[in-house]
């Protein structure tokens, strides 16, 4: 049987046994979910269960994601047990069927209506960590998926989830496989709440920098003249691109610049390309999607053009090109701040394809102040960008250390 790449040894130097290949259904026994209950016992309840979405999102389940039911005295009802493996059992897709979720907790939940728990024959010759992480691993899931049937909603039965196989070595070297993912998943979890919070700083500034409570100074040390009230319309004309559908090139020179070339915060995504140089994009210019075509950038939302001859105008969204005494950082920051967003937002309009016409966004006013007031706040905002970029580039290399462990760690 094959082995893994990446092994532990034993504390005294020696090699652990080879890994044991298993199956769920002659490893353990399955369990249901609530049964009997109605939309009122989940609104008066005080009893605890594991949510749906614990069990989907998180590879141990989160006790501060519990739901509440009402389960009277008496009622037959299977619990959680600390150690159990937890599976989705229904899904609207067949890649997610099937995910798990590990309880480490001792306080003994129920389980919601749409997932089946699952518990060990003999739970203390394996180590639940490790069993968490070895089914959230590759090989796992591509035997579990197959199985989902269904065709409006996918499920999974029992039966067939207690076919699957698993490979497990001896219970030191899944304690030591558990220690190290653990403390990876530790540093993901610290690096992630660095970069959430920074994110949180950045709203604080943008409130306190566009609502004026916050103003800089000029280099002198005098204050800036008042802000002014413009509208769009007044700082520039909306363009839009022509479909670069026929033009397309897998290694074209040029990024199409669309709703799916941005991702949700703003950061632009090298998808569609082409060797076209019609309606190139100059540094300085903002473009907005002008309808949704379920892309990245939400409605009414800026992303900028940080240099010269690299992108293409698409035909999904506008170009904001600015002219003198007008920084074009300083109004992607503008444009993205809370009260112009929510304006835009309720200019929406369409039910089957939503909008943003051009006379709305024109018509949009926009409070602006001198320029070099404008590129001191977008030079404040930029630094904090980069520290964020940074915080989630560090992220991204943690995220991949433990994707390369664990395809390295489990066949």
């Amino acid at each position: 049987m094959k082995q893994p790449m990446l092994r532990f040894k034993a504390d005294d130097g020696s090699d652990f046994p080879d890994w044991e290949e298993k199956t769920l259904g002659n490893e353990g026994k399955f369990y249901g979910g609530l049964s009997g209950k109605d939309k009122k016992d989940f609104e008066t309840g005080d009893a605890c269960f594991v949510t749906y979405m614990n069990v989907y999102k998180n590879t141990f389940a989160r006790q501060d994601m519990a739901g509440c039911v009402s389960v009277g005295a008496g009622e037959k009802q299977n619990k959680v047990l600390c150690g159990d493996l937890l599976f989705t059992q229904s899904s609207e897709t067949v890649e997610e069927v099937g995910l798990s979720s590990v309880y480490l907790h001792d306080d003994e939940p129920y389980l919601n209506s749409f997932c089946m728990g699952y518990r060990f024959n003999n739970p203390k010759e394996v180590c639940p960590k490790f069993i968490g992480y070895c089914m959230r691993s590759d090989g796992v899931r591509k035997s579990i998926i197959p199985m989902g049937q269904g065709i409006s909603r996918i499920n999974l039965s029992a039966k067939r989830l207690g076919t699957v196989s698993f490979r497990i070595p001896s219970l030191p070297e899944q304690r030591k496989i558990a220690d190290l993912l653990s403390t990876v998943d530790s540093v993901i979890a610290a690096q992630q709440a660095e970069a959430d919070a920074w994110e949180q700083r950045k709203k604080g500034v943008m409130q306190k920098l566009f609502s004026q409570e916050v103003r800089f100074k000029a280099d002198d040390g005098s204050d800036f003249l008042d802000w002014d009230e413009k509208t769009l319309g007044e700082l520039t004309n909306l363009f839009v691109g022509k479909s670069f559908t026929s033009e397309l090139s897998e290694n074209g020179h040029y990024v199409v610049m669309d709703m799916g070339s941005v991702s949700p915060d703003g950061s632009i995504i090298d998808t569609k390309l082409t060797d076209s140089t019609r309606d190139l994009l100059d540094k300085d210019d903002l473009i907005m999607p002008k309808d949704d075509i379920g892309g990245g950038l939400i409605i009414g939302k800026t992303a900028y053009i940080p240099c010269d001859g690299k992108y293409v105008c698409g035909d999904h969204v506008y170009r904001l090109r600015f002219g003198k005494g007008v920084d074009g950082l300083f109004m992607h920051y503008d444009i993205n701040s809370t009260g112009p967003q929510k304006r835009l937002a309720r200019k929406v309009t369409g039910s089957a394809q939503l909008g943003l016409n051009s006379k709305n966004v024109s018509s949009e006013t926009i409070s602006i102040p001198s320029l070099s007031e404008q590129r001191k706040i977008a030079n404040c905002l930029s630094s904090i960008d980069d520290v964020i970029a940074k915080e989630k580039d560090e992220l991204a290399k943690w995220q991949e250390l433990k994707k390369g462990l664990l395809q390295q760690m489990f066949v």
